[in-house]
């Protein structure tokens, strides 16, 4: 069963059930030239809220190696999850900028209207990486199920070549299904990673 804290603005009841600290363990498989990187990682993410129309998420992974004895840090992101829709003058922004309409409560016949026609609602993800690493997704949450891919990623000179990646995020069972996909280092988009992670 998921519980909706009370204080949920409706724009986040989409995404309540991903709310809390997950953690677990996932394996890795990805082609980088003549090798094939292969081994299991712990993996830990968590989504907050605080009173915004978005939820707060960081992740980190430690690569776990084949035996236990390879564990190195692999990878440290933040960013923020909320369904898309388009700003009005009643919301910040850009920047520092105050609203320059009065605030209006949004309702869950708001969040509806935004529903698509799959039954689904759409979703803008945003995430820094520790490695010089910025990446945009969209995509969509139905249900227990979220579906994302890259819109846009931004690279520092000094990072490697990423060029695309899709997500998957799954509640079963009470456990968080999650897969990534990339497209890096020369190999076209193709599975990298997978992790069950239960809420801690």
């Amino acid at each position: 069963m998921i519980e909706l804290p009370t204080d949920l603005p409706a724009d986040l009841v989409p995404l309540a059930w991903l709310i809390g600290v997950w953690e677990g363990t996932g394996v890795i498989d990805y082609p980088v030239g003549e090798n094939h990187l292969q081994g299991e990682f712990s993996h830990r993410v968590s989504f907050s809220h605080d009173g915004g129309p978005f939820l707060n998420y960081s992740g980190t992974a430690t690569f776990l190696g084949t035996d236990g004895s390879d564990s190195m840090p692999l990878i440290a992101e933040t960013g923020f999850w909320r369904i898309a829709r388009q700003a009005t003058d009643a919301d910040a922004g850009p920047a520092l900028l105050p609203p320059t309409a009065p605030a209006v409560a949004r309702t869950v016949d708001d969040v509806e209207a935004l529903r698509t026609e799959n039954g689904g609602f759409p979703l803008e993800v945003s995430l820094a990486h520790a490695d010089g690493a910025l990446e945009l997704y969209l995509g969509e949450i139905k249900g227990p199920r979220v579906d994302i891919a890259s819109d846009a990623i931004v690279r520092s000179a000094t990072s490697k070549a990423h060029t695309a990646s899709a997500r998957m995020y799954g509640l079963v069972d009470g456990h968080m299904l999650w897969a990534w996909d990339i497209a890096a280092l020369g190999t076209p988009l193709r599975s990298h990673a997978s992790a069950r992670l239960a809420k801690v």
